[in-house]
């Protein structure tokens, strides 16, 4: 066990530490402010045997420089999991500070109890990135496309047949006569605002997916989903195994779709919310991404589309698509996990 065992409960403004001494047994309270990169480091240089010591914190927001300085200084980073350590709290018996906070945490790794979660590795974490960055992007494109057809029909104009697609010249220039025919001054300065935001999203969009494409041919696991599974892109490929991969992150396949958030809710007591919904937990991103390759199986070409047909015609066409999101996951889920560590290895 480290002689140095703590806590941190991290927030914008400041750092809050609780850190014991199992030699002397003191305990040491405080904060880093401000919290950035610069003070946590100057803050580490305190410790004057860092592989004796070890820290853990929350996965929440700034989680990633904290634990990179902790392992850059050669001490031990432990993540973990907000809400388990919130139900380790048991119920609150008085008010909750960011010092109980960090004494928690630091109970809970001293007695062996942090429920951790996984810290992924830089490469991990960068590619991570991008792809929040890319379904950001396609987001706001959306958004701007939703806001030029509202303006449109607010104003009596004619449907225009396909504005998410307005980049051709040809249809650029139907779109400006459509615009000067039947908007007012104002509309035609809305719809020219909304086509240069398109293009402008158009070329970051553009940009991202080939740094995504790119980083998909370096990792071994993406490189295998995309071979393997059908409807599975470099992007949805790099996705999951960015979030699913590496040795031992799931027990089971089940646990895997959990993670997700494509399994269905059930009926608990203490929620008014009905049950049969998606729990929507875990990241955006990669629920998006499966959900895409889901409605692939749509085609006919599609060795599950069959399946999907039948799951059509008796519910709808997301409950098909949904259905085929759950089963992908399985199927990477079992492919990452025989890979293990590989899965993030240069392919």
């Amino acid at each position: 066990m480290p002689s140095i065992v703590g806590g941190l409960d991290i927030h914008r403004k400041q750092l809050t530490f609780d850190y014991l001494d199992t030699v002397t047994g003191e305990v040491s309270c405080g904060q880093v402010a401000p919290a950035d990169r610069g003070h946590f480091r100057s803050w580490l240089a305190r410790f004057e045997e860092p592989g004796q010591v070890a820290f853990a914190a929350e996965a929440c927001t700034g989680w990633r420089y904290v634990t990179e300085e902790l392992r850059r200084a050669g001490m031990e980073a432990h993540l973990a999991e907000p809400a388990d350590t919130a139900a380790a709290r048991g119920r609150k018996r008085r008010a909750k500070t960011d010092r109980a906070d960090a004494r928690l945490q630091r109970e809970l790794l001293a007695q062996g109890r942090l429920p951790e979660c996984w810290i992924p590795p830089s490469q991990v974490l960068e590619c991570r990135a991008l792809l929040e960055l890319y379904h950001d992007l396609r987001a706001e494109h959306t958004a701007w496309v939703q806001r030029a057809h509202a303006v449109l029909f607010h104003q009596g104009a004619p449907a225009f047949h396909d504005l998410s697609r307005a980049d051709a010249p040809a249809e650029l220039a139907e779109l400006a006569e459509l615009a000067r025919g039947h908007l007012s001054p104002a509309g035609q300065v809305q719809v020219g605002v909304c086509l240069r935001m398109l293009a402008a999203l158009e070329a970051e969009l553009d940009a991202t997916r080939r740094r995504l494409l790119a980083a998909a041919r370096q990792l071994r696991g993406a490189k295998v989903l995309a071979e393997t599974i059908y409807g599975v892109g470099p992007v949805t490929a790099l996705a999951l195994t960015c979030w699913l991969g590496g040795a031992g992150r799931f027990t089971s396949a089940r646990k895997a779709v959990r993670f997700t958030g494509l399994d269905i809710t059930v009926y608990s007591s203490d929620g008014k919310r009905s049950p049969g919904h998606l729990s929507r937990q875990g990241p955006p991103v990669l629920r998006w991404a499966l959900y895409e390759a889901g409605k692939t199986h749509a085609r006919s070409v599609a060795p599950d589309h069959g399946y999907y047909a039948a799951v059509k015609d008796r519910k709808d066409g997301k409950r098909a698509a949904l259905s085929e999101a759950r089963k992908i996951v399985r199927q990477a889920c079992h492919i990452l996990a025989e890979l293990g560590d590989d899965a993030l290895a240069p392919a």
